[in-house]
This record gives C-alpha cells, sequence and structure tokens, in this order.
C-alpha cells in the first residue's frame, strides 16, 4: 500500500523539523572556556566549583589544564574567555597591555619547598624560603623545577633571583649543573619526577597535599611569607576579542566571588586539609599563611 504525501504537506514537515531542531539548539547549554593553573585541576577544586555554576546559569565550562604562563597565551589569542591563574605581575601586564579586564581576587594557599626524607641539603625547619634554596644549590642536591612559565615556576625563579643564585637561566651568570631539572610540566607530574629522583621541589601546597600519599617528600620549608600564592581570575577583553563569551566570564568571576562560591571553596578539603582559602575580599590584607 502505497501512502501518498501532498508536496505541501511534505514542506510542512520539513518546516517543523527545522523549527524542532532550532528550539533544541537554542535551549542547549552556552561553552565558557576556562584556561586555569594546574593545581585547580589537579586537586579536583574545579570538579567541585563548576557543576553548581552550570547548571545555574546553563552553560557548560570547558577547561583547559595550564600553567599561568601558557593560560595567558590563550588569552591574548582570543583562545579562552576567562583564566584563573597565580601570577600577580603577569596578570597585571596582561590587564594593562588591554587584553584582560575586571581581574579579581579569588582564593590563595602558601608554596612549600619539598624534598626527600634523608634531607642531604639540610633545608629542614627552615622559614627562610631562600636560605633553604641557597642550601640546596650549595650541596648540588637534586631540584626538580617545573620549567613552564606557570605560576610556581615563576615564583621559584624569583626567590633564586633573591638568593643571588639562578638555575636555568633566571638570570644572567647562573650555576648549571646536572644538581638542577627542569620538566615543562605540571605540579603533579613535577611531584611525581621529583619523588623519583628523591629530588627537591617548590610546589603549592594544594597539589602537595593531593599527592602526599603517592609521593614521599616531604615539607621541608614553610611558613614564610615570600610563599603566599595568590590565585585571581580575569575575563578576556571583548573589546580586543570580540568573540568571547564575556557574559558568561563575568557570570563565572561573580560566582567564584560570591558569598556561596567563595564557600566552597573554603570547604574544598582533602585529606581533611582545606586547600584554598577564599580571600575575594581580603586580598593584601594582612592574611595568614594557611597550614
Amino acid at each position: 500500500m502505497q501512502i501518498m504525501i501532498s508536496k505541501g504537506v511534505f514542506q510542512l514537515c520539513i518546516l517543523l523539523c527545522a523549527l524542532i531542531v532550532t528550539s533544541i539548539g537554542s535551549h542547549a547549554a552556552e561553552r565558557l572556556k576556562l584556561a586555569a593553573t594546574t593545581s585547580t585541576v589537579d586537586t579536583g577544586l574545579l570538579d567541585s566549583l563548576l557543576p553548581p555554576f552550570e547548571k545555574k546559569f546553563t552553560v557548560k565550562v570547558d577547561v583547559i589544564s595550564a600553567g599561568t604562563g601558557k593560560a595567558i597565551r590563550l588569552a591574548e589569542n582570543g583562545d579562552v574567555d576567562c583564566i584563573l591563574v597565580h601570577a600577580r605581575e603577569q596578570e597585571e601586564k596582561f590587564v594593562n597591555e588591554g587584553h584582560g579586564v575586571n581581574r579579581r581576587a579569588v582564593m590563595c594557599n602558601d608554596f612549600v619547598i619539598v624534598g626527600p626524607e634523608n634531607d642531604p641539603a639540610r633545608a629542614a625547619g627552615k622559614r627562610d624560603a631562600v636560605s633553604a634554596l641557597t642550601a640546596i644549590a650549595g650541596a648540588q642536591a637534586p631540584f626538580v623545577s617545573r620549567g613552564d612559565d606557570s605560576g610556581t615556576h615563576q615564583k621559584e625563579k624569583e626567590l633564586w633571583k633573591e638568593a643571588g643564585l639562578a638555575p636555568g637561566g633566571a638570570v644572567p651568570s647562573p650555576p648549571r649543573g646536572a644538581w638542577y631539572v627542569e620538566t615543562g610540566q605540571g605540579m603533579g607530574a613535577t611531584l611525581t619526577i621529583a619523588d623519583e629522583k628523591k629530588a627537591y621541589c617548590l610546589a603549592d601546597r594544594a597539589t602537595y597535599t593531593a599527592f602526599s600519599d603517592k609521593v614521599g617528600l616531604r615539607i621541608l620549608c614553610e611558613g614564610d611569607r615570600r610563599l603566599l600564592n595568590q590565585y585571581a581570575i580575569i575575563a578576556v577583553s571583548p573589546a580586543r576579542h570580540p568573540h568571547v563569551n564575556y557574559i558568561h566570564a563575568m557570570r563565572l568571576i561573580g560566582w567564584l566571588t560570591s558569598p556561596e562560591g567563595q564557600k566552597m571553596i573554603g570547604d574544598f578539603k582533602k585529606k581533611g586539609f582545606v586547600l584554598f582559602r577564599p580571600n575575594a575580599y581580603q586580598e593584601g590584607r594582612g592574611i595568614e599563611l594557611p597550614h
């Protein structure tokens, strides 16, 4: 039996199908591209923070895990909509050059110098990070650096420079040798390599805590004010890159710095430890280092 469909009915069916597809597309979640420092990814923080935001604003956040330097380069090229990073000098340069807008402090933790249990450089117990690094360099003890232009790498280079030393060429005339190794990788991978080599390493406390049951390294130097680690979120400038999802970037900034978002950050723990301290309203105002 043949079913005859008139041309008019057929065209109506095509139109209805097109309207249905359009309707479905219009209600699909928008996408927001976020380049975020590896510590926020490796610790699982974003896995906790982003789902409530995505549900609230019907948006899907695509996270690119990258060190601060790479995250900023992606933003400068207009390849992401916002960045979550931790290197104040680079952040301010990024904003001042017109690439980013609305920088907001989000949270902080601190850096620690970790090393092998036997501590051949005798860095243990030093609260002065520069003195600890000087001891490590003097002993030519193995040191593993991220070497990836991340916020952690930038902090490490600042400390070596203050010590008058600069392994890897951070400033002219550095001491060089097989004792200093750059991985070019994220914090988790760098900690793993440092553990394998029984080496020292500068790490953010959050990632170290998350990996502490996977590596045999222990904290040897902590508490120096130089080791404060501030995180901030910045929207990519829509004036520079009109295609970016500026509306949702600003919504994410609002979410992370809102009382609700700040509480979620403060409640996030691993192994019973709070990994990040929310400080959207306290940046630079006498914050105690988290321990």
